[in-house]
């Protein structure tokens, strides 16, 4: 586990440092597809431009009640094959399936990546019939594409071309599978069983994962086989779900991923602001940067400049926080649905920067939606789009499916989650070049840090905070195992520079402790400690 030190030369170069420009516009393409049913939070994967397209739900955002959540009766009960460029649509039932295999892919927000022709897919929420509630599915299943899209179109079996394995550490809903270093890594999620209920009841069991989970996958036999399983934990940074998960290039040239948002924390149903790099190295937590736009997932894509070695990540629409309203920052602790379309940037010098884009989503979606990028444009071994030199030719990057479309910004907190629907929508998403943009540049660097003292200690701890405003302050204490041991409370921060007694001498043991620390949950930052 690598948790970052903020030093005095780091903080000054991020106030210094930008990302440098984004010579493009954005510009969504309504496609229109006949047969084509909305769908969300599915799973998919594709072979010579046609998609596949597995699980999800075919109704809207949950409603709050246990017995209207999660009905088995609209889970998406059919593989779809789905060609974009002909616009035609093909599909076939699980019937023919084993029970298990079926009743997990007709789930919601599995964990999948595909790795050339092969679709991994861990686990999803659902109602099991063979198990007479709902669960969070303990299998991983592997799917040939190309086959099972040949066999959908042409009406013949598909059993031959999927696979399964039953695996209680692959039972992750709301998680991201990915690849890394020759691995699947398996980053966050939770394990949910039973029926949903927003007040807390005794009708279900949630165990967030908190961990990177990384292992390689034989495939060669009639089941997969699942191998040099290793996990890190950490307690504070990895309890997410619902996020977005980003491949980066970092400018070390290590190829990696971050984790976008996603909720929620620890003590507060509230988003995740800053994000967490993983990378062959470990990860680490960008306390220092707060991304305020685009706190669920949605449809993102990232693009990577080869010349000025820059990433930029796009969001489209989904549920945030906080969005922008006639040119002002708003926050709105309901996470409200919303048209946002953002960019994150990150430059040469690690530095990111958040932009709001003048462009929207055409209505109140994105939520649970895909970005499916032109299979051609990739790199071969990351799923990243690189751009170079601009040029004057507009690029067609790939494709935006489904999601959950709503009619109002809160129908979760106002009990009319029946105004949202499965979205049927399909846009292109292009690139235009262009040397006049009109995106907003949001100030994510706020500047709270923590210093704790003496460090290393023989047990008498201190820190100093230097604060951006006045609030409340909260610290987690873990240990050198990712495992949170001390919730404490520092009940006023002032503004400016603070200085309070953490631990007095023998409250810790020997060891290695990881803290976080964070005022009003909005502004946050860790620090390592060692006790001898």
């Amino acid at each position: 586990m690598k948790l970052p030190l903020l030093s005095l030369v780091a903080l000054l170069s991020a106030h210094i440092a930008f990302a440098q420009p984004f010579n493009y516009e954005i510009h969504l393409e309504p496609v229109s597809i006949d047969n084509l049913d909305g769908t969300h939070s599915y799973a998919f994967g594709q072979h010579n431009g046609k998609w596949l397209i597995i699980g999800g739900r075919k109704d809207g955002l949950h409603a709050r009640q246990p017995f209207n959540a999660f009905p088995e009766a609209l889970n998406n009960k059919e593989m779809m094959v789905v060609d974009p460029i002909s616009k035609q649509v093909w599909s076939a039932n699980m019937t023919e399936l084993n029970q298990s295999i079926s009743e997990q892919l007709q789930s919601t927000n599995m964990c999948f990546h595909q790795i050339e022709d092969t679709l991994y897919i861990a686990g999803g929420y659902a109602y099991s019939a063979s198990q007479a509630d709902h669960i969070t599915f303990p299998y991983l299943t592997t799917i040939i594409v190309s086959q099972t899209i040949d066999a959908i179109i042409n009406n013949q079996s598909k059993t031959s071309f999927i696979k399964q394995t039953e695996d209680v550490r692959m039972a992750v809903t709301g998680g991201h599978l990915a690849e890394m270093d020759n691995e699947l890594v398996l980053v966050g999620g939770h394990k949910f069983d039973g029926r949903y209920n927003p007040m807390g009841h005794n009708t279900y069991v949630q165990t967030y994962t908190n961990a990177v989970r990384s292992f390689m996958v034989n495939n060669s036999n009639n089941n997969p086989v699942i191998h040099s399983f290793s996990e890190i934990i950490d307690g504070v940074n990895l309890h997410r779900r619902d996020y977005n998960l980003i491949p980066q290039i970092f400018p070390d040239g290590a190829k990696g991923y971050t984790i976008s948002s996603g909720v929620f924390q620890v003590n507060v149903d509230l988003p995740y602001l800053y994000p967490v790099d993983i990378s062959p190295n470990g990860i680490n937590a960008r306390t220092s940067f707060n991304q305020y736009l685009s706190n669920y997932h949605s449809a993102s894509a990232t693009l990577y400049d080869t010349v000025n070695q820059i990433n930029h990540s796009l969001f489209f629409g989904g549920m945030s926080q906080y969005y922008y309203a006639n040119g002002t920052l708003m926050q709105d602790d309901q996470v409200p649905f919303v048209k946002t379309i953002s960019r994150v940037s990150r430059d040469a010098t690690d530095q990111l920067t958040e932009y709001n884009l003048p462009i929207e989503m055409p209505n109140l979606q994105g939520a649970g939606s895909e970005f499916i990028p032109v299979e051609s444009l990739l790199m071969n071994d990351h799923d990243i789009i690189p751009i170079g030199e601009t040029s004057d030719d507009s690029i067609m990057i790939g494709y935006i499916y489904g999601g959950i479309k709503s009619s109002s910004t809160n129908p979760f907190s106002n009990n009319t989650t029946a105004q949202t629907s499965a979205d049927e929508s399909v846009f292109e998403v292009w690139l235009i070049p262009t040397n006049t943009l009109g995106d907003q540049q949001v100030n994510g660097r706020h500047g709270f840090n923590t210093e704790l003292f003496p460090n290393p200690s023989d047990g008498k701890v201190n820190v100093r905070i230097t604060s951006p405003a006045s609030g409340k302050g909260a610290i987690l204490v873990m240990d050198a195992q990712g495992r949170i041991i001390h919730d404490l409370v520092i009940n006023v921060i002032h503004k400016g520079e603070n200085e309070v007694q953490l631990f007095e001498a023998g409250a810790l043991s020997k060891g290695v402790y990881y803290l976080s620390f964070s005022l009003d949950d909005k502004y946050f930052d860790q620090s390592s400690l060692i006790i001898e």
